[in-house]
């Protein structure tokens, strides 16, 4: 649908997140979501470090694309979105002193909501909470700056959609499935995410799988054996 707010996401694997693969997915994103070919989408960085995607417009304008970079060991993801701010962060899955690091970093419900989980999933769950409030900090473009870690998150609730932050109506944070050995936050923010259906559309061009989740969708998968870009797609109301 054409005002559907859609974020797309792209995947990048065997880089150990070098920086030239991750400028070939934003001409990419640049490209797919701005309607130019990628020799004419201009990548660059602005004055506080995010990146930058642009191409000519109408009457000689530079038109910009809202994108957000994340990089892991081995994985780099780009997300883009026409209709706003977007951010992204990645984390490997790994064992990690879960509670210890809550008890520093997060809010005291978010701690005893951390506690309250089975102790083989509290790593992943730290994760989670870390990784929404970083994508959230890109979303706004202040990182995690000015006690990032304490902005609250709305926690896990076993799908991937992008749900409402608490009190903040206009910030969406969720968690796609893209890969059962990491753990993704995608947030968007402004007026445009507020009440509307939020579309995640990952593109893993490595791995050739599609799962399609959602409001009334049952869980679908289907495997390709060619190595061709596929979709994932995920929605949050």
């Amino acid at each position: 649908m054409p005002d559907r707010d859609t974020v797309h996401v792209w995947v990048g694997r065997g880089a150990g997140g070098r920086p030239g693969r991750a400028g070939r997915l934003l001409r990419r994103a640049g490209a797919t979501l701005l309607g130019r070919a990628e020799a004419e989408i201009v990548v660059g960085r602005a004055p506080d470090g995010r990146p930058l995607v642009s191409a000519g417009g109408p009457g000689g304008r530079t038109v910009a694309l809202p994108v957000s970079v994340s990089r892991a060991d081995g994985v780099v993801l780009v997300a883009a979105r026409r209709a706003g701010p977007v951010g992204i962060d990645v984390e490997r899955r790994r064992e990690l002193p879960a509670l210890a690091l809550a008890r520093r970093w997060y809010a005291p419900g978010e701690l005893a909501w951390l506690a309250a989980r089975p102790a083989p999933e509290r790593a992943v769950d730290f994760l989670r909470l870390w990784t929404a409030k970083e994508a959230v900090g890109k979303a706004l473009g202040v990182g995690l700056r000015g006690g990032g870690l304490r902005r609250p998150v709305p926690v896990p609730d076993g799908d991937d959609l992008l749900r409402p932050l608490p009190g903040r109506a206009d910030l969406r944070v969720g968690h796609p499935a893209v890969d059962r050995d990491l753990v993704v936050a995608v947030a968007v923010a402004g007026p445009s995410g507020a009440g509307r259906d939020v579309e995640v559309l990952v593109v893993d061009a490595d791995v050739g799988l599609v799962q399609r989740t959602g409001h009334g969708v049952a869980a679908e998968r289907s495997a390709s054996g060619e190595r061709t870009s596929l979709p994932v797609v995920v929605r949050g109301s």
